[in-house]
């Protein structure tokens, strides 16, 4: 059984190989730097005293397909849909001068349709905002988090200008998932790899 597993995993690597867009992990744009940690990223940049990160988790990024119906219906020979991933990503805005981040949690919405009769509707949302003492790596859960879901339209707009003013905007969130697909794929690649190597191991 184990030896039909490591040639299964062996085809299969090759497979993920082949269809693997990025062999080096995509730029986003905006002067961000990069920092990854296994499932983890971390993107920073700094404008005018201040410092803006961008922390997301590629785990679970990855919506569930689509109705299953439609899965058996499809033709053997028909590409299978690309997966995306889209992570949460938690923003935070650190000005130099005050003890206290800007703690912006959104997320990309499940369904990607806009309002109705909006020109151009944002691809990811505003979920949480609070403040966080800076420096601290555990958050307080005492600290007033404010839930965009009854928010004042205006203030969320406020919110949103906010971000695209420090270069979280849609091409940004649109980069984001480019690059989060990407890792994901890395991620799953090498896992194949370290499974077939488990697998083999006497």
């Amino acid at each position: 059984g184990d030896k039909a597993f490591a040639q299964f995993l062996t085809d299969e690597i090759k497979e993920e190989k082949k269809i693997q867009k990025h062999k080096s992990l995509p730029k986003v744009s905006g002067g961000w730097e990069l920092d990854v940690r296994g499932t983890e990223a971390k993107l920073v940049r700094k404008i005018a005293g201040e410092k803006i990160t961008v922390t997301f988790n590629i785990n679970n990024s990855i919506p569930p397909s689509v109705d299953e119906e439609t899965q058996e219906e499809q033709k053997p020979d028909e590409q299978e849909p690309d997966l995306t991933s889209t992570p949460n990503f938690v923003v935070e805005v650190i000005k130099d001068d005050t003890k206290q981040t800007l703690v912006l949690d959104c997320h990309y919405p499940e369904d990607e349709v806009g309002h109705e009769g909006e020109e151009e509707s944002d691809i990811f949302t505003i979920r949480e905002v609070s403040f966080q003492p800076t420096g601290e790596s555990d958050w307080k859960d005492t600290n007033y988090t404010l839930n965009t879901d009854s928010l004042d339209w205006a203030l969320y707009d406020h919110l949103m200008d906010f971000l695209a003013d420090r270069g979280v905007d849609n091409t940004f969130a649109d980069e984001l998932i480019e690059l989060s697909t990407a890792l994901e794929h890395q991620e799953y690649i090498k896992f194949l790899e370290d499974l077939k190597s488990f697998v083999k191991c006497q």
